[in-house]
């Protein structure tokens, strides 16, 4: 246990954010090696406190007190027994699977008669192999064998199908009660789940024909930077991240990376700025601990009744830079479109393939009448569009392709003046601005070596461009 820990149990106390009881515990349940910052993790996620200001403060003052102070205070009650540990569950086979996927197998055949108690272990510990096995995301549905998907590509863990009680035991048993009675009426929920040593795993919950199913979405346990990520050009990012009013969009389809390529911008304007961020998210899935900015990170349904209440709030919170997990309604992106306006830097995502059909998107959401004051609106607050997409390379994972249009004269006029059909155009002619065709960017990973001929030839939609790559028609 590191010893910013009992300095963080000791704060907590004193601050009555729980007792001393409690607070020991949960220390003790903590990997080896857990910090402050995991202790704040796990009071959040146990919805101990939602305060995450009073959390910052506290995980800042113990950091100071573990390097200032010879010796920490003592925890008052002692480690649990080892029998009451979840992360190494005994009942979990993991066995190397008998195909070329390399996944593991993994025996769910004792879920039927498992005790109530014993499922929360068996979850955590498949959500530690799923994890260990290199996935992305954990699938578990009614009907349907569970499987995870590692690079892209989809491996499953049995061969037999979940009956409906057994995937509903399975996703519901690490909620609370009144988790299980909202799920019970709503039919879908979204959430947060914070494993032991930090990592975080984002879940969806819904019922379909066959019952119930669960989507465990593993949150990449560090916060990379851009170029970390994939990006070539972080000049022309950087550039972005420096403006102080405006609107940044990052986009691209379900599983590209957006919600980790919008908190890698967030973790820079926090290294590198003095501001105050506030984030809207659904639900949070990095949290970020005050460095150069005081971050206040609220999550919708939980902390704020939706974004476009939060996105209101904030306006009189003063805020230097808005992050918004998702504009997603009228209703957020008038209010964002509107702040990015009055002096704030607002950042958000958006489900579209390319730049074209975000400002598309952007813009046809409003009624006819006020499209043309919205398009004078964007033209004038738009700072830039990053669309991506991850795609198979070659020597295995993932390559990060992504289209770049920064606001230049040029496209703030085809913005105000409806022919957003330019766009590709201004992507081909604005390469010292940094801009990229997504097409061009492809060829760039295929030029590289970092594609495959195939993959190259099945996403460039530019024939032309696609002509560069042997074996196209």
């Amino acid at each position: 246990m590191h010893k910013e820990v009992p300095w963080i149990v000791s704060l907590c106390v004193q601050e009555n954010v729980l007792d001393a009881k409690r607070a020991a515990l949960i220390a003790h349940s903590l990997a080896p090696g857990a910090d402050a910052l995991s202790f704040g993790q796990a009071l959040l996620d146990q919805d101990i406190t939602t305060d995450l200001d009073l959390l910052n403060r506290l995980v800042e003052e113990s950091q100071t007190l573990a390097l200032s102070a010879t010796e920490p205070p003592p925890l008052a009650l002692a480690a649990p027994p080892k029998a009451a540990a979840v992360q190494d569950p005994v009942w979990l086979s993991v066995t190397p699977a008998p195909v070329a996927s390399d996944a593991g197998h993994v025996d769910f055949s004792a879920v039927a008669s498992m005790p109530d108690a014993d499922l929360k272990p068996f979850m955590l510990g498949l959500l530690t192999t799923s994890q260990n096995l290199g996935a992305s995301d954990l699938h578990l549905s009614a009907g349907a064998a569970p499987y995870v998907r590692r690079m892209r590509a989809l491996s499953f863990l049995n061969s037999t199908p979940l009956t409906a009680t057994e995937s509903l035991r399975l996703n519901t048993c690490l909620l609370a009660p009144d988790e299980v009675e909202h799920f019970t009426k709503k039919r879908d929920y979204d959430y947060a789940l914070a494993m032991q040593g930090g990592r975080r795993i984002r879940v969806n919950l819904m019922e379909h024909k066959d019952g119930c199913k669960g989507t465990y979405r593993i949150v990449p346990e560090h916060i990379r930077t851009p170029a970390e990520l994939g990006f070539k050009n972080t000049t022309v990012i950087e550039k972005l991240l420096s403006y102080h009013n405006g609107l940044i969009l990052v986009t691209g389809p379900v599983g590209a990376g957006k919600t980790t390529t919008l908190n890698s911008l967030i973790d820079q304007l926090n290294r590198t700025r003095d501001d105050h961020i506030i984030t809207i998210e659904d639900p949070i899935e990095f949290l970020h601990q005050s460095q150069g900015c005081n971050v206040t990170q609220r999550q919708a349904g939980h902390h704020t009744a939706s974004f476009a209440s939060a996105l209101k709030g904030a306006l009189r919170e003063d805020p230097d830079v808005i992050v918004i997990g998702e504009l997603r309604d009228l209703a957020t992106i008038e209010l964002a479109i509107s702040a990015s306006e009055t002096g704030h830097l607002v950042i958000g995502t958006m489900h579209t393939s390319d730049a074209t059909s975000t400002l598309n998107r952007l813009l046809d959401v409003f009624p006819p009448g006020q499209q043309p004051q919205i398009r004078a609106m964007v033209a004038q607050s738009l700072r830039g569009i990053i669309c991506q997409r991850l795609l198979p390379a070659k020597a295995g994972g993932v390559a990060l392709a992504c289209e770049i249009l920064v606001n230049t004269l040029a496209v703030s006029s085809m913005v105000r003046d409806g022919k957003t059909q330019g766009i590709p155009s201004a992507l081909d002619t604005g390469k010292r601005e940094g801009m990229i065709s997504m097409d061009n960017s492809i060829l760039n990973l295929w030029k590289d070596g970092i594609v495959t001929n195939e993959v190259a030839r099945t996403n460039i939609l530019n024939k032309a461009v696609r002509q560069a790559v042997p074996g196209s028609d």
